[in-house]
């Protein structure tokens, strides 16, 4: 059986090598032409004069472009057409492209886009969630509203009311792999473009649109990422669109990466959130209402900023029941780079302020935090499935009924294999003796949607060929970038045939063989592709069997692909000269699959329907240690025990919660994005933003998979496990609340990131 094994990433012995092949890495045809951005150095204002003539004469210059030399569209926005490659004569931030140097080497590029002289009509830049809420400037007419139940009622009525406000900063994606492209002149104007992107289809789309050709003019092929995380969802247009513009131009291959100062100060991060919160709750902790007010900074163009913040939204419950919600979301324009998808896409936003109230609410009442928790969760599914209860489901703020809640079983398996009960009596015993060093421990869980919010992205396609030896060439859309995604559906692939995972070639995602494709995002990469190779699996398989029963002269149900063999009755022959057969007999072996997610239904305006096609769920509980003096602090141990339904592959799996939490983790304590009061980036570099280390990860990380397919009809009833466990890493933060909490009586307020300088200023709250 080809699923389910733990086996290695397919390119594992590759990456350790450093034999694997980046778009850096391809080799260049001479004369090769690389390209680099000049930026714009203020935040706001017009352009008023632009010299470039020292850029034009500076060494290896080939060409210098501005806006007017474009040939077709300026345009590289995944959205709403309003992010020109280059600048149309307004400036929108700090590190925003205004002319492109096209020069022969690297370095001679970098160096002559420092050179051009640009003045400016400067404007004041409107840089913070404050300043653009007062200037009201923001993306769509007011602020988008969802409302159930009777919210100020509950809140009147309620025996406490509590309000807070939490603020969480941005975050850097920080691939390995910076963004970068290489664009290839064909016959007959073609464009070939290899591009470092979760979305090839888009790369092909909008390099169309630049080079003014059909889409069947561009193609555009991608091996493997080193790194996405949603950072290369949309951000890498620019890059392709540049190099098809100058290849298209000068008639050369044309190549562009970005340095890392570079990267960080020209794309989009994280969004940063405000949550302000009231909360209404009886004794036993049970919250009866909440409101939120949910506050997000998008930057200077739409990007994906309305489906980030609807997700923020619809995820604001986490996975608790709020039997009366009001969510209220202000989708705010600032002069700072445009914030884009992030792993989990808004989804940790919404997750944090819920976890922030559930754990205001435990101070308050002096309650274990867990406990608060559990008593506000959904109802159980084996309840519901074993019919001892006969109440309607449990339905979301935006309405979805919540049928496979699967959190108090996982819950209560997490605290008692972690010791968590002991634990916490152990760290108040050792907080009592100490006065310098404190210690937390929390307890958090995810219940994380998967599936895109925009329906129609809820589809995949797949090619496959079958050799007349028995090898399998498997393509499809989905991109490569670390998380395993190819090496599962090769399983897939194999596990339909009956044979070894060696037997099945993993290729290059290609607009070429597999059209109109999704982006790799959403957690859902699996679930799609390997839904679409399996179809396309099926087809060829049901071919050769229908061709071997027609020659046994027995029914198709008789024949059997297993173990590399194929049983026909009560006699085997290997896949390969069952492949031969059907070869000889004139039946096709090669067929496209595809795949579309059932049962979505969704109207964002309203805040209504079903988006998701099932939850994927988790629980994390968290030990950290923190020193009062300094706010320095360590994790000491962390328990994962995480949802992936019938894991496809559990050493991948495995893998993607821990590097999920940690990068989770990494965004609430150590990674704080900076602006300065012009707007410009100072946290753009390795040398001043701090992504975790090894030395970060917890001295003690115990992480296991609960073993329980998923009730939804996914491949193999697996679930998703990209996004989810980055949510876990709340734990984290909340445990560092927890220790804070132990030098003194008040509710410490700590905010997100909680650097060493926050968690003090968090201790001294605390002390009041």
């Amino acid at each position: 059986m080809s699923v389910a094994k733990p086996l290695p990433h397919d390119a594992a012995a590759l990456h350790v090598s450093g034999t694997a092949r980046y778009i850096d890495d391809i080799p260049t045809p001479a004369g090769t032409l690389h390209l680099a951005f000049g930026l714009s150095d203020i935040a706001k204002g017009q352009i008023t004069g632009m010299d470039l003539s020292g850029v034009r004469q500076a060494t290896g210059v080939i060409a210098v472009l501005t806006a007017d030399d474009l040939p077709f569209a300026n345009d590289v926005s995944p959205s709403i057409h309003d992010e020109p490659l280059l600048s149309d004569g307004t400036v929108h931030y700090i590190g925003q492209p205004l002319f492109l140097v096209v020069a022969d080497s690297h370095l001679n590029a970098r160096k002559a886009a420092r050179m051009g002289q640009l003045s400016y009509a400067e404007e004041t830049p409107i840089l913070t969630i404050d300043e653009a809420l007062a200037a009201d400037c923001r993306f769509e007419d007011g602020p988008r509203i969802w409302t159930k139940g009777h919210v100020d009622q509950a809140l009147s009525e309620a025996p406490h009311q509590l309000q807070g406000s939490i603020n969480m900063g941005g975050q850097e994606h920080f691939y390995l792999e910076g963004q970068a492209a290489l664009a290839l002149p064909q016959e007959g104007g073609d464009m070939l473009v290899h591009s470092s992107t979760q979305h090839p289809t888009e790369i092909q789309h909008k390099v169309a649109d630049a080079l003014g050709v059909p889409m069947h003019a561009v193609r555009c092929e991608v091996r493997r990422m080193g790194g996405g995380f949603g950072g290369k969802e949309s951000q890498g247009n620019a890059l392709a669109v540049a190099c098809a513009v100058a290849a298209r131009q000068t008639g050369k291959p044309c190549k562009m990466r970005y340095d890392r100062d570079d990267d960080m100060m020209i794309t989009g991060k994280r969004h940063d959130f405000r949550i302000d919160y009231v909360a209404g709750f009886n004794d036993d902790g049970q919250l009866l209402a909440v409101d939120f007010t949910q506050a997000t900074r998008c930057g200077w163009a739409l990007d994906l900023s309305l489906p980030v913040a609807d997700r923020a939204m619809l995820h604001a419950d986490n996975a608790y029941h709020l039997p009366n919600a009001r969510i209220t979301s202000h989708r705010l324009k600032t002069n700072t780079q445009s914030a884009t998808a992030y792993r989990g896409f808004g989804g940790p936003q919404g997750v944090l302020g819920i976890e922030r109230v559930m754990d205001h609410i435990a101070a308050e009442l002096n309650l274990d935090p867990a406990e608060v928790r559990q008593q506000n969760y959904y109802q159980a599914m084996p309840q519901r499935k074993m019919g001892l209860d006969p109440s309607p489901l449990q339905t979301t703020p935006y309405h979805m009924p919540v049928s496979d809640f699967i959190l108090h079983g996982m819950t209560e398996k997490l605290l008692e294999t972690a010791d968590y009960h002991n634990r916490r009596a152990a760290i108040a015993d050792w907080n009592a003796r100490q006065s310098i060093l404190k210690k937390g421990i929390a307890f958090s869980p995810v219940k994380f949607g998967i599936s895109f919010t925009l329906s129609h992205l809820n589809q995949a396609g797949a090619l496959v060929h079958v050799y007349q030896d028995g090898s399998v060439h498997m393509n499809h859309g989905g991109t490569e970038m670390g998380q395993g995604l190819f090496q599962k559906v090769a399983q897939v692939a194999a596990h339909r045939f009956g044979i070894d995972t060696a037997q099945v070639k993993i290729t290059a995602t290609d607009t070429g063989k597999v059209p109109n494709t999704s982006a790799t995002a959403a957690s859902s990469g699996s679930d799609l592709n390997g839904m679409a190779v399996a179809n396309a699996c099926d087809i060829i398989r049901d071919r050769i069997a229908a061709c071997l029963a027609e020659l046994h002269q027995t029914a198709t149900e008789n024949i059997q692909f297993k173990d590399g063999m194929v049983q026909i009755g009560d006699e085997r022959i290997s896949f390969a000269k069952a492949a031969q057969t059907a070869y000889l007999n004139r039946v096709s072996l090669s067929a496209t699959g595809f795949y579309k997610t059932p049962g979505l239904n969704w109207d964002r305006i309203k805040g209504e329907g079903t988006p998701f096609f099932y939850f994927a769920q988790g629980a994390a509980i968290t030990e950290v240690v923190i020193d009062t003096l300094t706010g320095e602090n360590r994790i000491l141990r962390t328990d994962i025990l995480h949802d992936a339904g019938a894991s496809l592959n559990p050493a991948l799996d495995i893998g993607q919660i821990e590097g999920g939490y940690v990068q989770g983790a990494g965004w609430l304590t150590t990674e704080e994005l900076v602006w300065d009061d012009k707007g410009r980036l100072r946290t753009h570099a390795p040398a001043t933003y701090k992504i975790p280390a090894c030395s970060d990860r917890p001295d003690i990380f115990n992480v296991a998979l609960w073993d329980e397919p998923n009730p939804a009809q996914t491949i193999y009833r697996s679930k998703a496990v990209g996004e989810p466990p980055f949510m876990l890493g709340i734990s984290a933060f909340l445990a560092l609340s927890d220790a804070v909490s132990a030098s003194g009586p008040n509710y410490p307020d700590l905010q997100a990131p909680a650097t060493a300088e926050e968690v003090l200023n968090a201790v001294q709250r605390a002390r009041g």
